[in-house]
């Protein structure tokens, strides 16, 4: 419809400009003597006009051809439409199922590992190679040399023992408690192999120590000079504590602090984070 309407008014526009060319040409031809410069005026009129025509008609042929192009043009964007925006949604989904891949490996690489066993160990005990530990109520379930004189056997806690061998891998182990006669050192040394500790870890009898009196722990401690000292007797820490780098108080109650190297826990395994 537009192409028809710019048709009519370009022939209008044809017809008035050849209207008033006759006129013109009238006029020039009404006097009876003409010059050559009125005749050159009158040639060079009709030649632009006839390329003015020419010029308009070739800039209307494509306009004419135009909407069909864009239509054609229209109809195969829509038809390519749809498949793209499937194509285009499927590979959002990919790329948002690509980037929660990516996310999670992410994160699973940067999460926190849990340390071992082992390297709490070296934590804890600040890279120590030599400890001294007394048996009772940190090893052994006994409190005291009069209780096990009165039991068939004893017992080391099955709570301590994954900690106890960790530490005969990683350091130089001793052993020590007071007792009041042979027969009690041999029970201790049936239950500490009974459980393992001299086939699965590194202690060797010859390191479990046995004196008389709470003095003569005190003295094997500074004889050995250790790294760290595990006791439960807060006189025997207090007296060492000069001479130990680091000290264990080991104790089911809370007490004050009685050095700045002296460290208190309910258990060993507690203090290693085991329970």
């Amino acid at each position: 419809m537009a192409t028809e309407t710019s048709k009519d008014e370009l022939l209008q526009l044809i017809k008035r400009f050849s209207a008033y060319l006759t006129v013109k040409i009238s006029n020039l031809f009404s006097f009876n003597t003409l010059d050559s410069r009125s005749v050159g005026a009158v040639a060079g009129l009709a030649v632009a006009i006839v390329f003015t025509w020419r010029l308009l008609r070739s800039n209307s042929g494509p306009q004419r051809r135009q909407p069909k192009r864009q239509a054609s043009t229209t109809s195969s964007s829509a038809v390519t439409t749809q498949p793209n925006a499937v194509s285009i949604s499927s590979g959002g989904v990919c790329s948002s199922s690509e980037d929660l891949r990516v996310q999670n490996a992410v994160d699973e690489f940067f999460q926190p590992v849990k340390p071992t066993l082992a390297q709490i160990v070296r934590q804890k005990l600040s890279e120590g190679r030599k400890v001294t530990c007394r048996l009772f109520e940190v090893i052994l379930e006994e409190s005291s040399p009069e209780e096990l004189q009165i039991v068939s056997q004893a017992t080391v806690r099955s709570s301590v023992l994954e900690v106890l061998l960790e530490i005969t891998k990683f350091c130089d182990l001793y052993l020590m408690e007071r007792v009041l006669d042979d027969e009690s050192e041999q029970k201790i040394l049936a239950a500490l192999e009974n459980a393992g500790v001299f086939t699965s870890g590194g202690l060797v009898k010859d390191k479990v120590l046995f004196c008389s009196t709470e003095t003569g722990r005190s003295s094997f401690v500074r004889q050995l000079e250790p790294d760290w000292h595990i006791d439960t007797n807060p006189e025997i820490l207090f007296q060492l504590a000069r001479f130990i780098k680091y000290q264990l108080h080991v104790s089911p109650t809370r007490i004050e602090r009685t050095a700045a190297n002296v460290f208190s826990s309910p258990s060993l395994e507690q203090f290693f984070g085991c329970i």
